[in-house]
């Protein structure tokens, strides 16, 4: 037991009876009376309203009591909120944890509070994006996280992005992250012998081991360097957009490396840093290509120019047999 919790458990012992000799206190705890002094006058720093008489024991000023868990109404509202991302958010075991952890704090709470947690639970609501598959159901968040805390490897079945046939394999998970509607998990993985980052929705089952890791670094020293690494591969492109269409593509933007942009009476001057501006933000700006225009580089412009070629052939060909057929 570390010291903060021995000196809360002492001060609920306290509580429990007149009074309490230091001898008791040293005996549950295992510690030396030279201990439960030390611990006895941090209690009394922290105001703690007791005395003690040689021989006898401590006790506390009649009447003391230690206050319950009291939360402000803005803190039962975070509550509430985050109950409704927990379940559109996390799998299954963890909604159920959060749900149990829940009830506990609920009872807690001062009859206002209830009620005002009562009144909003009918009002909030949060919906996925359309197409977001995380992991909603099942106990993968969960596993994952208990071999994160317990330096346990897992087992699991895992399908790759375009793949039909999925691979069996031991990973030693890292960490957990949510990322562009997807949680996923960075984890050693001794089929491949380095670290690979796992779309948790694509993980089929899972299996916590006995087998313990190995030293690891943390999650977001390794996000860093793989940050760092990526920066030498990307490419700047710059696109003119038309202010009347600015407005639709603000939540896609990020997804092609956004990073700045110039803002005039007529258009938006975005600048982007993406390792896949010919293929990535090529197809994406043809999306919206009628109300835009590829500042740079040149060849981002010749890869669009190749796909509207590709689309024409394809569609000038199928439109010929159409006719055909016709006639």
């Amino acid at each position: 037991m570390n010291r903060f919790d021995r000196i809360t458990a002492i001060l609920i012992q306290l509580q429990s009876k007149k009074v309490v000799k230091a001898q008791d206190l040293a005996n549950r705890f295992g510690i030396s009376l030279r201990t439960v002094y030390r611990d006895i006058r941090s209690l009394e720093e922290a105001g703690v309203p007791l005395y003690g008489e040689a021989g006898v024991g401590y006790s506390l000023v009649d009447g003391y009591r230690l206050p319950p868990v009291m939360f402000t109404p803005n803190e039962a509202i975070a509550f509430i909120t985050a109950e409704k991302l927990m379940g559109n958010f996390a799998d299954a075991a963890l909604q159920k944890h959060y749900t149990e952890a829940m009830f506990k704090i609920k009872a807690v709470l001062r009859g206002s509070e209830k009620d005002l947690i009562e009144n909003l639970e009918d009002q909030i609501i949060v919906s996925n994006k359309p197409g977001n598959t995380s992991s909603s159901t099942g106990n993968t968040l969960d596993v994952l996280l208990k071999a994160i805390a317990d330096k346990k490897a897992v087992a699991i079945t895992y399908r790759a992005f375009a793949k039909e046939d999925n691979t069996e394999r031991i990973i030693e998970p890292i960490g957990i992250f949510h990322e562009n509607n997807f949680w996923h998990t960075i984890a050693y993985c001794h089929l491949r012998k380095t670290y690979r980052q796992f779309r948790i929705d694509r993980i089929i089952s899972i299996t916590l081991t006995a087998q313990s890791q190995q030293e690891h670094t943390s999650l977001k020293e390794y996000r860093d360097t793989v940050a760092k690494v990526k920066s030498f591969a990307l490419h700047k492109s710059v696109i003119r957009i038309d202010k009347k269409a600015a407005p639709y593509i603000q939540d896609q933007k990020h997804f092609y490396g956004f990073v700045s942009e110039i803002v005039t009476d007529e258009y938006i001057d975005m600048t982007f840093l993406s390792q896949w501006a010919d293929d990535g933000i090529a197809r994406w700006f043809m999306m919206f290509a009628d109300y835009a225009e590829i500042l740079e580089p040149q060849s981002l412009k010749n890869r669009v120019n190749e796909l509207l070629e590709t689309y024409l052939q394809k569609n000038t060909s199928l439109q010929i047999t159409a006719d055909k057929g016709l006639s």
